[in-house]
Order: structure tokens, then sequence, then C-alpha cells
């Protein structure tokens, strides 16, 4: 490979102009086919045969007009008092409006549902007291039939009595034709007094919900345009009114923004202090540009055909930038070090490109491997994630490998500064250590580094999974303003109902309805955490009833994942009837619960694979075991570090967390792929020096600190670049990239500064010789990858030496 990657970068150095060109027609083919062919994103996060998907697929099939989404106008008073005649009537006209539009199958006005209500709630108090007459009627009747019937027997009058049997059969009759009236009236009292805070309109008039049916889901962009221009149309002075569920806005998820230029500037910044030349520092970055620009518009592309989420090409932006700057970086900071030996130009380039070249290959494929196992976890949305990132981070190895070649060699001897280039300043450089660390250092370092990294974890004991809903959006957004709205209203339950759906095993007949549906509501809110139950619809086999249920809390909150499980375990206690949960929260609780599932095997597969491929590369058995054990470190640390940020809520005001809850679902899984690819990254460019200066002859801890001191400097500028660019998302608009972008960048600062260059040189300090243990049995089968190029370097010098020996 180091050869390959020597012609590779020769021919790219001598051919610079054809392969700029090269790249900037990838670049303009990319873009043209994201303009033409890319369709929109979805912002939401679906995991196929979970319990929530199943019930949604039997209610899109057995029950009628419940194929699309569902989503909620909200309405309040901006003067914080009740609805007059005319504003409620300027709302029910918006509603019916809504209704009519394409794409929707209905919409509810709230005051025509509440009246409804009231009125069935009048007819049932009217029906009670028509109920109590007729009885009294009864028994008036009965006590004079009963005098009549003694006056009869007194008499002997056996004709009158039988008359008055039959009488007496009419009014016992009569009195169970009552009894069944009572018993109706009081199922649907009872159904009433369940539904009693699922109302649309909240007890003080000051805020109502009317809710809106979709034909499709997800919902087409221009019918949320249109329901948008019915609602700029209606003007309410007075009422404010907001979108919520289906119906908002979906969350426009930005790319580029004012943090991700921040910690560009910062990468730049460390790039020119690093290099000293704004050549060198901006060649990194117009490598990073370019291949980002060819990755994600490329993917993108192909969106109308596959459905991505709004996170995809942010995921994709964060990684192709950071690893597309360090790529460059290695190779550049190589060619510049060995210009200052005196190797020509294009010899240099090619000589950098098939030695930190090499690595550089070998670290990104580290990277992309980890991407694409996260297809293993069979979540379809986080392998589509990893699988475009992965095509991010191979089209900025492609990058690194070719146009840096092409770019340096345009550059010349430019990329050293000024001062370098005419003698006036001596090339930067220290002499290589003499003595190694002591091991008094190396054991305080191992304790005080290891008892820091289990103090940052602690808090990931107390991590939960979950999404964020609507009171974690952008405050300017449309659902977080719905949210509030709803929750100040109504309370936090109401902005995450839950749909029970009960099977009752056969058809239930009309006469049984109300009352049983009366009994499995009644049973539903005796559940802990429920504070409200709604019939919700009857399918059209008569099997399956629906029901709204309010929960106490919000949908990350504790007692609405219990909520959840205890329905779907039968903690209702209802003989015969199985009941199925459905909603936002419901599906939310099932993503997080399936992603920690998977969780263990992804760990297993990326932690199988570290081992292997360190065996092979430093040729040793502990080396790859430490190596391992540091990452996990990392990543419990980092699980830590989220865990107190973003569900404790520390440090909220600073990265302007306003709704602390549950970690993001799907961060663990990404940050233990991405921070394994990155951590061996920094493994191979430090203690391959080490490795390398041992096989040289350098005792084996002096060797630690030579390998120390060769790599430390990149690999710092590296670490502090991706700290940078992953550090720019912190203060990104959506809660989903602060979590990934914080993640990534807490994890990289650990990694880097803590393991890597402070742990593992203390623990190859302990080992010694020890470290570079191989079984010979192992030895004989483990290939010599030489990723650090070094027979190529040895190859090179000797024809060096061969073209400067006297002829003669």
């Amino acid at each position: 490979m180091a050869t390959f990657l020597y012609r590779l970068g020769l021919r790219a150095a001598t051919r610079a102009r054809a392969v700029i060109a090269a790249w900037v027609v990838a670049l303009v083919l990319a873009v043209g086919a994201y303009l033409a062919f890319s369709g929109p994103l979805v912002s939401s996060f679906e995991i196929a045969d979970t319990p929530t998907t199943q019930v949604t697929e039997e209610l899109q099939d057995r029950f009628p007009d419940v194929g699309g989404g569902s989503g909620q106008l909200v309405f309040a008073s901006t003067d914080g008092s009740g609805f007059d005649e005319r504003e409620e009537a300027a709302i029910g006209a918006l509603v019916e409006d809504v209704a009519a539009l394409d794409g929707v199958a209905g919409a509810v006005d709230p005051f025509a549902s509440a009246e409804t209500m009231a009125q069935q709630r009048q007819q049932l108090t009217d029906g009670a007291a028509q109920l109590t007459d007729a009885r009294d009627a009864l028994d008036a009747a009965q006590q004079q039939l009963d005098g009549a019937r003694a006056q009869a027997e007194d008499a002997g009058q056996a004709a009158a009595l039988a008359a008055l049997d039959a009488q007496q059969q009419d009014l016992t009759q009569g009195r169970a034709e009552l009894d069944a009236q009572a018993t109706a009236l009081a199922d649907g009292a009872t159904l009433l007094d369940l539904a009693d805070t699922v109302t649309p309109v909240s007890d003080s008039r000051e805020a109502a919900i009317a809710a809106v049916q979709f034909d499709d889901d997800p919902v087409d962009p221009e019918v949320l345009d249109a329901v948008a221009g019915v609602i700029d149309g209606h003007p309410i002075d007075g009422v404010l009114v907001e979108r919520a569920g289906a119906a908002a806005e979906p969350p426009q998820m930005s790319v580029f923004g004012p943090g991700e230029a921040v910690g560009l500037l910062v990468a730049a910044i460390t790039l020119f202090v690093m290099l000293g030349t704004f050549i060198g520092a901006g060649l990194p970055l117009v490598n990073a540009l370019v291949g980002i620009g060819i990755g994600l518009t490329g993917s993108l592309a192909l969106s109308d055909l596959i459905e991505m989420n709004t996170v995809i090409p942010v995921l994709g932006l964060m990684l192709g930038l950071a690893v597309g700057i360090d790529y460059s970086l290695f190779i550049l900071n190589r060619h510049r070090t060995q210009l200052r030996d005196g190797v020509p130009l294009h010899e240099s380039i090619a000589r950098a490109n098939g030695t930190s070249g090499n690595a550089v290959i070998f670290a990104g494929i580290t990277v992309v491997i980890a991407l694409l196992a996260l297809n293993v976890t069979g979540v379809s949305f986080l392998g589509l994630m990893g699988t475009v990132a992965a095509a991010c981070v191979l089209i900025a190895m492609a990058v690194a490998v070719t146009l840096t070649p092409a770019l340096l060699s345009l550059a010349g001897d430019r990329i050293t500064p000024a001062k370098e280039r005419r003698g006036q300043r001596p090339a930067r450089g220290k002499p290589l250590p003499t003595t190694p660390m002591s091991t008094r250092r190396a054991v305080i370092t191992l304790v005080a580094g290891l008892g820091a990294m289990l103090v940052m974890a602690v808090p990931a004991l107390d991590m939960r999974l979950g999404l964020p809903d609507g009171g974690s959006e952008p405050v300017d957004s449309d659902a977080y303003r719905a949210y509030s709205l709803v929750e100040d209203a109504f309370g936090p339950g109401a902005t995450s109902p839950l749909l029970v759906v009960a099977d009752l095993g056969a058809p239930v007949s009309e006469e049984d309805l109300v009352a049983t549906q009366a009994r499995i509501g009644s049973a539903i809110a005796d559940v802990d955490h429920v504070s409200g139950v709604a019939p919700a619809g009857v399918s059209t086999d008569s099997q399956l009833l629906a029901f709204q249920v309010v929960p106490t809390g919000g949908a990350n909150t504790v007692e609405t994942e219990s909520l959840v499980h205890g329905l779907r375990d039968g903690s209702a206690g209802l003989s015969g009837v199985t009941l199925g949960v459905a909603g936002t929260a419901s599906a939310n609780i099932d993503i997080s619960q399936k992603l920690a599932d998977v969780l263990p095997l992804y760990l297993a597969v990326v932690i199988g694979l570290s081992l292997v491929i360190l065996v092979v590369v430093f040729r040793s058995v502990l080396v790859p075991v430490t190596a391992t054990l540091g990452f996990l470190l990392s990543v419990l640390a980092t699980f830590g570090g989220v865990t107190a940020i973003f569900q404790w809520g520390w440090l909220a005001d600073l990265f302007s967390i306003h709704h602390p809850g549950p970690v993001l679902s799907f961060m663990p899984i990404l940050l233990v792929g991405i921070l394994f690819g990155l951590a061996m990254d920094y493994q191979l460019f430090l203690v391959t020096g080490m490795r390398e200066a041992y096989a040289h002859g350098v005792p084996a801890r002096l060797a630690v600190q030579h390998g120390l001191r060769h790599g430390r400097v990149v690999v710092t500028a590296a670490a502090i670049i991706m700290i940078s660019v992953f550090g720019g998302f912190v203060f990104a608009h959506s809660v989903m990239i602060q979590t990934i972008g914080f993640g990534l960048a807490f994890g990289v600062l650990v990694d880097a500064f803590l393991v890597r260059m402070l742990l593992i040189p203390a623990v190859m300090h302990l080992l010694g010789r020890h470290a570079w243990w191989l079984p010979r049995w192992l030895h004989r089968i483990v290939p010599d990858v030489d990723v650090e190029g070094a027979q190529l370097t040895q190859v090179r010098a000797a024809a060096d030496t061969r073209a400067n020996l006297p002829i003669g």
C-alpha cells in the first residue's frame, strides 16, 4: 500500500492541475445532482416491528380515517381572558377551512366538540332526572296495585287477581327497563367522568386544541404550507395560533451556522499556529470543504429515493470536516518535515503520501468500518446515518491522498515559513529525550487519570435514553410554542397523549358497546400515572376499541414510561382483553429501548474489531488490550459528561438547554462507533512512533518517550481541530445536534488528552518490553502491514544513498 500511495502521490504532484480539475468536476457534478434530484428530509425516527408500529399498522388497517398523521392547532388568548363568541366563531371558521384542504382528512372544532360533551352531560343529567320520575311513578303504581290486590284477595275475585297479575308483569318489565337505562346512564356518566380532563377547551376557556387528521404520514410539505396559509388568511385579534404534532412546520436543521463558523475559525487558527503559513493553514481546510461538498451533496441527491432524517447531513458534515482537515494535516506535516531535511519537492510529496498517507488510509478505514458496522444494529435510520458518514470519510481519505499532493505541488516551498526558506530562522524542533519517564510518575499518572475518568463516568449510571419532545425544540419554533401553551393550559400529559387499543377477542354488540367502553376505560384509569381516558373509536369489525389516554407526566418522564409498560404488561387486570399502546411517547420509548438493546451487540462488534486490527498493526497482544480499555474509559466518561449536561442540566444556561431530559437515544451507539475510529487514529499516530523506535533498538521505556515526542504535536493539533469542529455544533438550534456535537467534542478531548497522551504512555512505560510481546504462533500468521511506511522510507533512503555515491 505504501508503494502504491507513493506512486499515486508522485503522479498527483506532477499532474497537479489535472487532479485539481478532476476534483472540481466531481464537486460540480455532485452539487448539480443534489439540486436536480434531492428530496425533502424527515424529522421523525422510526424503527420497524416495534410494539408501537404494530399497533399503528393495526389501526390503519381496521380503523377508518386513521391512516395519516395527526396534528393539532392550538389557540390561546393573548390577554389572559376567556374566548368570546366572536373569537370562538372565528376559530371555528378557520378549522372548517383547514378541514376542507386537500390532504386533510378532517379537523374538529374544539368548541363544537366541547359543546357536544356538554350536551351529552346535560342529556345524562336530564335522563337521570327522568329516570327518577319514572321510578317514582312505578312506585306509586305499585302501591295502587298492591292495594287493589289486597281488596281482590279479600273479595275472592279470581278474575280481578288475574288482571292484576298481568299489570304486575308490566310493572316488573318496566322496572327492568328502568334498571337497564340506569345502567346505561351510569356507564355514560362513567365515560364522561373519565374524560373530564381530556377536553379540547381549557377550564378557563383561555386555550383550545383543534385535532387535525391528515391523509398521509409523513404529511406532504405542500399540505403544511396550505395549513399555514389558512392560518395566515384568518388573523384573529386577541388569539394566538400555533401548530403541533404532524401539523407543525418541520424543524429546519441548520447544516452550517455561527457556531460551526467559529469552530472552523478555531481550526484555522490552530493550523496557522502549527504550520506558520496561511497557505499551510488553508490547504487542509480547502481539502475538507471539497470532500464534504462532494460527500454531502452526493448523498443528499439520493434523498428523493431514500428517506433520510435531518440529522444525517449534520453528522456527515461533522465527521467530513473533522477527518478531512486532520488527514490532510498528517500528510502536510510529514511533507514539511522532509522539506526541512532537504528532500526534493516532488519526492517529499510522494514519500509523505506513502508514509503518512498510508497511516491515513488505515486510520480512515477503521472509522469507516466502525460507521458501517452501525448497520448490524438492524436500525435502518441509524445504519443510513453510518453509511452516509462513512461515504464522507471515504471521500475525505481520497481527497487527502490525491488532492493534497496536487495542492502541495502548486504551493511549492511556500508551505514553510518565509524565514525558514531564507535561512533566517532554523527549523523548529527539539532533540529526542535521552531518559524515560520515572516509574513513580507513571504510577501517579495512571492512578490519577483512572480516578478522574471514573469520576466523570459516574453520571452515566443514571443515564436514561429518549427522543426530544416539543419542550426540547428551539424556543422560537412552532413545536415549542405549542408545547408550552398546551402544558400550561392542559397539563404536561396533554402534550403527549397515548392511543391505547383494546383487543376484545370477539366483536362487541352495539347494545354492550358503552358498557364495555366504561369497563375498559375504568380499568385503564386505575393504572398509575393516568390523568384521563376518553373513547376514541371502534374498529370496523367491532373487535378493537381505541382510547385516548392522557398521562400525568410528559413524554420523556419516568412516569409515562412506567405507564406504557404497565398497560402493555396487563396491569389493568382486564380478563380476555389485550391492550396495545401507540402514540409519539410510546414510539419514542420503543425506539430508545430498541437502541439500548442493540448497544451491547454493537459494542462487542467494535471491541472485537478493535482488538483484531490493533494486533495486526502493532504486532502485540497487550497494546491492543490497553488501547481498547482506554477506549472504553473514554466512552464511559463521555456518557457521564453528556448525562450531566443534557439530563441533569449542569451548565444548562451555558449551553442554552432550557428543557433537560433523557439523553438522545441513538447517541450512545453513534459515540461508540465514531469515538472508536477517532481513538484508533490517535493510538496509531502515537504508538506507531513508539513501536518504530523500539524496533530500531531504542529501549522499550525510552521508546515510549520518543514516540510521544514524535506524534504529540500533530495529535494535539488534530484533536484541537476535531474538538473545534464538533464543538461548533454544541450551540446548534436543535438539541439532537447539540447532544451529538458535545458528545463527540468531549469524547475527543478525553480520549486524546487524557487516555492517549497520559494513560497510554504511563501503561506502556510500566509494561516495558512486555508491551510488545506476541506469541510465536501468532507472529507467523499476522501480516506485517507497515502502517507508517517504514519499509518505503528505508527503500527511498537507500536509493538516495546509491544516487549520491561517486562514480568509479
